[in-house]
């Protein structure tokens, strides 16, 4: 399957596999020793569920393990969560989205170990949005030329 959108972070990467307007799929690798920012969102929640290596869930304060492929966890709207490779080989889990809105700017961070801010994902989205209309234009330039 081929993702839609793939994006690399500093913790490692992701792959989004399906978005609609009721729901978005990701799946999601996490670097050895790396971990994701400690966030929450207003208006989604997440169900991950393991399908590589072993991960560590942070969910409002209290530490969760994830040691089996298939196994999950739901992340409710408002819940402070993380996710935590703490081994040295790397981890995947596929989250699945569902609520009203799936935008990654509904993310409001309280701990981040690349020092990320609560609105440097906006930059990202405002890189891509500039990279694909650049590609749409190049596009029509080349297609105007052979037309």
């Amino acid at each position: 399957m081929q993702a839609l959108e793939h994006d690399e972070r500093p913790w490692g990467c992701y792959d989004v596999l399906l978005d609609t307007d009721f729901t978005k799929v990701k799946l999601i690798t996490v670097a050895p020793g790396k971990r994701l920012s400690y966030q929450s969102h207003e208006k989604r929640q997440e169900q991950w569920t393991l399908v590589k290596g072993e991960l560590t869930v942070i969910r409002d304060d209290d530490e969760y393990s994830l040691n089996k492929p298939g196994e999950s966890i739901t992340i409710l709207k408002g819940n402070k969560h993380r996710a935590w490779n703490k081994t040295d080989k790397p981890v995947q889990f596929v989250e699945v989205q569902t609520g009203e809105y799936f935008g990654e700017d509904d993310i409001v961070r309280y701990e981040d170990d690349f020092n990320r801010g609560e609105f440097d994902h906006l930059k990202d989205w405002v890189d891509i949005k500039e990279e694909q209309l650049a590609n749409k234009t190049d596009w029509w330039k080349k297609m105007s030329k052979n037309g």
